[in-house]
């Protein structure tokens, strides 16, 4: 397999139109080739490969069949989406995926017309599609047209509460809607559950009556396409008879399951489908994470997310760590706590391997929990074991922790249940783009009585914070920190707990103060030393808190400086307007101190590295040094000359 891989008949389809003039076999041989030609192009750029080699060949057969994007195409997570977007006029772009400037890692509809619906999270794809075919029904208008709605939803998201809901409408409105359940017995994580066990279930036990008897004259009953299609008859016969009883139920026709890496099966009853579904069905089809790829069906997560990686190897091209990364800190102070309170446990939400906590589990697995894609459910039940008398650690990424945010509300913080937040992935995450960003989480939870709000300015502060977090009783308490790799600052043995809303000062200086909340910390010490080749020695303080705040050290802040800075990867509304809150209350303002407070932008930003989105957000260390000068009045025109 090279690099450049051979692709005639790929080459000739520069839309999901030209596919209708290929044969069946033709069409198979696309599949191959689109295979090749979304390894070759993640190799080059990173990126979830597994999900997306997994659903090749359905991904030939739906822009096949169905008339895009007319009809509606809807990838549920849409990490799986490379191939389509290969197939959907992006194949000179598709090398420029997750950089700046290039193609989304998801589903975009300002990317494209055949993205119909934007995803990032799972499990939204049945509500989307449903809308769709209801706006579809009510004469909605829309500039691709109005067709048929297609969910692809894998078994691990339809695990997720949301997905039920919207199957439990839909099949009360029954309106023509096509779900496909994807399954491939594997999300990020090992799915959990008993969803899980159904599904399983399902192809592994012998059907409920006699295989032979239920076959006999019943191919002829089908619709020709089908008949045409169903050399493998009675492998699908033995899907029916097996029964989708749960999905029948919730008011969907059932049809599997269905081997979703075979086009002889998928392209006929898919063609039944669009030509008789009169109200909603559920396809189901098996399919392989990283199929047709070695390297990536012998991993562990099926090659889920890659870092640029040899093709001929699989071997990955991650840059040497210099600085242990802020998740592994995590995960090696919270099991050395473990060790020493039993009453220590963990939740998080289909990211154990994610959120480090695999590390704990393989140590105290009785202790680790992995409710699945479920954080309304991980944080009601971590509030559970708190009440109970426990000491639940709730680890999940800030991006994900929105969806649990009732929960967050209502059963934790109302309740003053102390629930540990473990806040992975805060701030700007890179690559992922707008829909993983941290930004919102110091916002949302300073909002909440009671709860306490801590960010770390490098790997040592996370490891005090957890011990902090371990040994605070009185109520929720929350720590955020980000993806990647440490400061390389000196760590200790183990965590320290600190004082509760006190931060502390790093540097003293004079005129100006820069209170920095996370790990812009480093960002500031670099503005700092370019300002001090102008002769300005800013006060740096790290706050530790948004929340409670460190009432004293602010004030004493504004007190002896004509200027104080905030800094924060986080949205407006979070820790600077705490302290603008802060300082308004004490009637600082009336004796003309100059504040401002550095948040992220009020836009989401585009996929690009940290440290592009970062300068493009104003929060660099050269930005920082700008805000400065212009607070305190010097003139730009000459640093820049």
């Amino acid at each position: 397999m090279s690099d450049s891989p051979q692709t005639p008949l790929l080459d000739r389809v520069s839309s999901p139109a030209d596919l209708k003039r290929f044969s069946d076999a033709e069409l198979e041989q696309i599949a191959h080739e689109l295979r090749h030609e979304t390894i070759a192009a993640v190799s080059e750029t990173g990126g979830h490969l597994g999900a997306g080699l997994g659903v090749v060949e359905l991904t030939v057969a739906l822009h096949a069949v169905f008339d895009t994007p007319r009809d509606k195409v809807i990838w549920d997570v849409s990490h799986q989406a490379y191939p389509h977007k290969i197939l959907t006029g992006r194949r000179d772009r598709i090398r420029t995926l997750r950089k700046k400037g290039g193609l989304s890692g998801f589903t975009k509809r300002s990317e494209s017309p055949y993205d119909p619906f934007g995803a990032g999270h799972s499990s939204t794809s049945i509500s989307a599609a449903l809308g769709f075919a209801v706006a579809r029904d009510l004469g909605g208008v829309c500039d691709t047209g109005t067709g048929d709605a297609i969910a692809v939803i894998g078994d691990g998201a339809m695990s997720a509460g949301m997905a039920f809901e919207a199957m439990n409408n839909a099949g009360h409105l029954g309106k023509r809607l096509i779900v496909i359940l994807n399954d491939n017995e594997m999300s990020i994580a090992p799915p959990t559950g008993a969803m899980s066990s159904y599904l399983s279930r399902l192809y592994a036990e012998e059907p409920f009556q006699d295989l032979k008897a239920a076959a006999k004259g019943a191919v002829s009953l089908l619709p020709p396409p089908f008949r045409e299609g169903a050399k493998r008859a009675k492998e699908m016969l033995k899907g029916m008879t097996v029964g989708g009883t749960l999905f029948e139920e919730l008011g969907f026709d059932y049809l599997g399951p269905l081997d979703g890496h075979d086009l002889h099966q998928l392209l006929p009853v898919l063609r039944m489908v669009r030509a008789r579904a009169s109200k909603p069905i559920l396809l189901h089809v098996l399919t392989k994470k990283g199929k047709g790829y070695g390297p990536a069906e012998e991993s562990a997560d099926r090659g889920h997310a890659r870092a640029k990686f040899d093709v001929a190897t699989g071997e990955q091209k991650k840059a040497p760590s210099n600085a242990p990364a802020y998740t592994k800190v995590f995960a090696k102070e919270l099991t050395r706590l473990a060790a020493e309170d039993s009453r220590i446990c963990a939740v998080t939400a289909a990211m154990p391997d994610g959120t480090g906590l695999d590390l704990m589990a393989e140590r105290y697995p009785s202790r680790v929990f992995d409710v699945g894609i479920a954080e309304q459910h991980g944080v009601t039940f971590a509030a559970g074991l708190a009440a109970g008398g426990m000491k639940p650690f709730c680890a999940m990424y800030s991006t994900f922790l929105q969806r649990g945010y009732d929960q967050v509300v209502h059963d934790v913080a109302i309740q003053r249940l102390p629930v540990r937040f473990a806040i992975d992935r805060a701030g700007l995450v890179g690559a992922d783009g707008a829909t993983h960003a941290g930004a919102y989480d110091i916002a949302f939870m300073a909002n909440l009585p009671g709860m306490v709000v801590m960010a770390a300015a490098d790997e040592a502060e996370l490891k005090h914070m957890v011990a902090t977090a371990a040994a605070h009783e009185e109520g929720p308490i929350a720590f955020r920190y980000p993806r990647g790799e440490g400061e390389g600052v000196e760590m200790p043995e183990a965590g320290e707990i600190l004082e509760i809303g006190r931060g502390r000062i790093v540097s003293e200086g004079k005129r100006v103060a820069l209170l920095s909340f996370g790990t812009r910390l480093g960002e500031v010490r670099k503005a700092c030393e370019k300002l001090s080749a102008r002769g300005i020695t800013p006060t740096v303080a790290d706050a530790r808190f948004a929340k409670p705040l460190d009432r004293d050290l602010i004030l004493r802040l504004a007190a002896e400086h004509e200027a104080l800075i905030t800094i924060e990867e986080g949205a407006v509304g979070g820790f600077g307007s705490h302290v603008a809150q802060l300082l308004s209350d004490e009637g600082v303002f009336d004796h003309g101190l100059k504040f401002r407070s550095m948040v992220l932008p009020d836009t989401f930003i585009d996929h690009a590295s940290p440290d592009d989105m970062y300068e493009s957000a104003g929060l660099d260390a050269r930005h920082i040094e700008e805000k400065v000068l212009t607070t305190l009045g010097v003139d730009l025109l000459s640093r820049k000359a």
